[in-house]
């Protein structure tokens, strides 16, 4: 009796990549090459979130193409040095091939989607993950080196456009969509990931990114985002995890589930009013 091979389950599995896949922030890491101190740089990050300008996490575009400092400094050679100097998170090759080709019965294809400049990345994840499963903020340069103009910024909405873009060019379906993110910029794709039945995963405590996430990993292990996609999408079991991680050449060493709930709690007479402003929050493990 002959049996039937079961088809391979294609998944799209999408990352960003500052603080996601690397430790630092890439336009600390920028401002520190062209001589511009890490602390100017914050309060004009801080700056332009306060004024709303720019969609969060597309402000090192903003800088490079309107603030004075940094136009008359960076220049693109500054860009690909930046991504030479960021530091990676442990294991992303092993990520992309276990991802690729070793989870039996399923493909994932990572791709990057992040608003830092195409050419931090690239060069930080060069031999790593192909320069065509890599989408940063295109931006055009002048003979100079400067930046001209931008083609597109993936930030907030944009990491949804260009993850629609991905979904019809794969042909995967939404509930086959998995992205992995740490920050605010990710909140708009995470949203809508989960609104079409897709899975997401932080990596980061944040409040504002781990209410939204189905799951939350932290380690500062790339290998990490394996655990909630073989046990929610796989349907595997701790044992069978440890095994298969064992099979790679990998032993996890310490495996804590945590889960946080975060209230805030206000008094219920209008007359009471607390120092804080009236709300105190509570974290209860």
């Amino acid at each position: 009796m002959q049996t039937t091979a079961q088809p391979m389950k294609q998944y799209l599995l999408a990352s960003d990549f500052d603080q996601t896949l690397s430790f630092n922030d890439s336009g600390l890491v920028l401002s520190e090459i062209v001589g511009i101190p890490a602390e100017v740089f914050e309060a004009k990050i801080a700056t332009l979130a306060v004024q709303n300008l720019v969609q969060q996490g597309g402000e090192l575009t903003y800088l490079l193409l309107h603030d004075p400092e940094y136009r008359s400094r960076v220049r693109r050679e500054h860009l690909m040095k930046a991504g030479k100097e960021v530091r990676l998170k442990k294991n992303i090759r092993q990520l992309s091939d276990i991802l690729g080709h070793a989870i039996e019965g399923y493909r994932f294809d990572l791709h990057v989607i992040s608003a830092s400049p195409q050419e931090v990345i690239e060069s930080a994840l060069e031999d790593i993950i192909p320069a065509s499963n890599i989408h940063g903020t295109q931006l055009v340069y002048d003979a100079s080196g400067a930046v001209e103009s931008v083609v597109r910024v993936n930030a907030g909405y944009g990491k949804v456009a260009v993850l629609d873009d991905l979904q019809r060019l794969f042909q995967v379906g939404a509930e086959r969509i998995i992205y992995v993110g740490d920050g605010s910029s990710d909140i708009h794709v995470m949203l809508h990931v989960n609104r079409r039945d897709g899975f997401t995963i932080a990596v980061s405590q944040a409040r504002h990114i781990a209410q939204i996430a189905k799951r939350t990993v932290l380690s500062d292990d790339a290998l990490s985002v394996l655990i909630p996609v073989l046990e929610e999408i796989a349907g595997w079991d701790a044992a069978r995890i440890r095994v298969f991680f064992e099979a790679q050449g990998l032993l996890i060493q310490e495996w804590d589930r945590v889960r946080a709930d975060w209230l805030t709690i206000a008094p219920n007479t209008p007359q009471a009013v607390l120092p804080s402003g009236g709300m105190t929050n509570v974290n209860l493990s």
